[in-house]
């Protein structure tokens, strides 16, 4: 059973996810941010009792937040990672910091 935040994504060229920056919470702290395929990604959130939500980036207090849960949906195109459906854009994981340009 882990807890985990997800900081940032790497998309494709056509802007689909294909990588999520995973950190693991251990007590009152956080590691830093670890790659993960989509595969790895549904395989972990999957694992009975590991859970998962999105970590903001607040620009006014210069802070990590936390966001939304995270969840594997089975979808028509197959298994894909979705934040709660609440409208709010910037806890969202396509909303999240692009690591494309960062860490390749």
């Amino acid at each position: 059973m882990a807890e985990y935040r997800i900081s940032g994504v790497w998309k494709d060229s056509n802007k689909v996810i294909t990588h999520y920056a995973f950190h693991t919470v251990k007590g009152k702290t956080v590691t830093r941010a670890s790659k993960k395929s989509k595969t790895d990604a549904i395989k972990l959130l999957e694992a009975n009792g590991n859970s998962a939500v999105t970590w903001v980036w607040n620009y006014s207090t210069s802070f990590w937040k936390i966001g939304e849960n995270v969840e594997v949906v089975n979808g028509s195109n197959g298994k894909y990672l979705r934040s709660d459906p609440d409208n709010t854009k910037t806890d969202n994981l396509a909303n999240l910091i692009n690591f494309d340009w960062i860490a390749p």
